[in-house]
This record gives C-alpha cells, structure tokens and sequence, in this order.
C-alpha cells in the first residue's frame, strides 16, 4: 500500500514509520527536514497548506495524519483543524478512502471526564474543554466526521496519551490517565491500514489506544476488538510501589 504520513519527522512520526516501513511503501512529509537519512520519499508539506496536502496526496492509497502544534492559537488551529479539512479535501479528490487521524486523548475526554469519572469511553460525548490542543484536535475529528457522512471514506481517529521508552522506565513514576510503549503506538497504525474497512462499526471511529492500565478509568477494549490491538511492552513498573 502507498502511504502518505504527514508530520513524519514529528514526535510521533519516526515511530510510526519503523513500525510501516516493513510492509509498505512510505511517502514522509513534514514541515521540517528528516532528522536522519531515509530511503522513504521525502516532501516538505505545511498540513495548513491544502496545496502542498494534494500533491503530497497524489497517488496514495492512504494518509496517516500525524502533524500538530499545540502552543500558538491560529497555528494551532492551521494544524489541527484546518489540516484535517486538507487531508479530507485530499481523500475526496484522488480517491482515498483510509484515513488515520491521531490526536491526545482530550480532543474526547477533557478535564471534566478525567477529574471526575472512570470507565471513560472513546464512544462518550466529546468534551474537549477549553485546552487549544485539545479543542483544535476536537474540530479537525469533527470535519473527519462530517466528511465521511458524504463521502466513501473511512477515518480511524488514534487517540493516545503519555508514550514511554520501556527501557527508561522508572517504578512507581505512575501513569494516570493511560500510557502507552512507542512500539506498541507504532503497531497500532500498522493495524489500521491492514484493517478490512468492512470491520469497521462506521465510517468514522474514535479508539483509545493505551497498555492495560489497573486503575480503568479510561477504556482500551475499543482498540482491541476493531483493530486487534494487543499491548505486547510490559508497563506495570510505573504503578509498583518505589522501592523503599
């Protein structure tokens, strides 16, 4: 399959390509240069720009979005909400009909969820509050959603937290909300673009994708019973007691 990452060389991005690079053929855009040599195909693509979105867009049989900004308000909202508007407007154009969209946790289950409830599902209202990452995420899901009520695409929206490097974790440094290994968030993209679309419950679906946590207050079963998804990297250190 041809697939075009956008914010390849993000926080995120280098992850996800070890994980697809095995099985398909990558097409890496970011604003930025890659921080390493690749054998993948490079652009320099602006997700704001719906120009530079298109022809990255061209000839791919789908798009992983991976790009964000979180600190500035207008380019956060170029980024996060303009840039899925982009990538949809892409779809439509050349056909594509797989998108993965990631985002934290919070474009769903802001601060009221996460203070004051548990057992919290991707399927739960949204309720993003007033944090701008969140919030401008949250209106990027939206343009998704309303997009695939028009048109044969299909959106799978990751929704991740804290992503951790089993080999420096520490005892007892906990994990609430959820947590997740840097493999096994890259293993959950490979799972998407081999998904049959037909599985999928609609054309748009929201997932938590996180380690099992003991506490349950946020619900991974989504992930697993659509995507497959099985956390294969130990996380339970974080939530053992320090070692007196």
């Amino acid at each position: 399959m041809k697939v075009l990452i956008l914010g390849a060389n993000g926080y995120m991005g280098p992850h996800v390509v070890k994980a697809l690079e095995p099985h398909h053929q990558l097409r890496l855009t970011d604003i930025k240069p890659l921080a390493a040599a690749s054998r993948h195909e490079y652009m320099r693509v602006d997700a704001s720009s719906l120009e530079q979105v298109m022809s990255a867009a061209r000839g791919m049989d789908a798009i992983i979005n991976l790009s964000v900004l979180r600190g500035h308000r207008r380019l956060a909202f170029d980024v996060n909400t303009r840039g899925c508007y982009n990538v949809m407007l892409a779809a439509v154009q050349y056909g594509i009909r797989r998108v993965i969209n990631s985002g934290p946790h919070h474009t769903v289950a802001g601060k009221t969820y996460e203070t004051f409830d548990f057992g919290i599902s991707s399927d739960c209202p949204p309720h993003p509050g007033t944090d701008l990452y969140g919030l401008t995420k949250s209106l990027g899901q939206e343009v998704c959603r309303i997009f695939t009520s028009k048109y044969d695409i299909y959106v799978q929206d990751l929704l991740f937290l804290l992503l951790r490097d089993v080999a420096t974790l520490e005892r007892g440094t906990d994990v609430t909300p959820f947590a997740i290994s840097w493999t096994d968030c890259g293993e959950a993209f490979r799972l998407g673009l081999d998904l049959d679309l037909a599985k999928l419950p609609s054309r748009c679906e929201i997932l938590f994708v996180f380690a099992d946590m003991p506490h349950g207050r946020f619900l991974n079963d989504k992930a697993k019973r659509i995507l497959g998804f099985v956390p294969k990297d130990d996380l339970s250190i974080l939530w053992r007691k320090a070692e007196v």
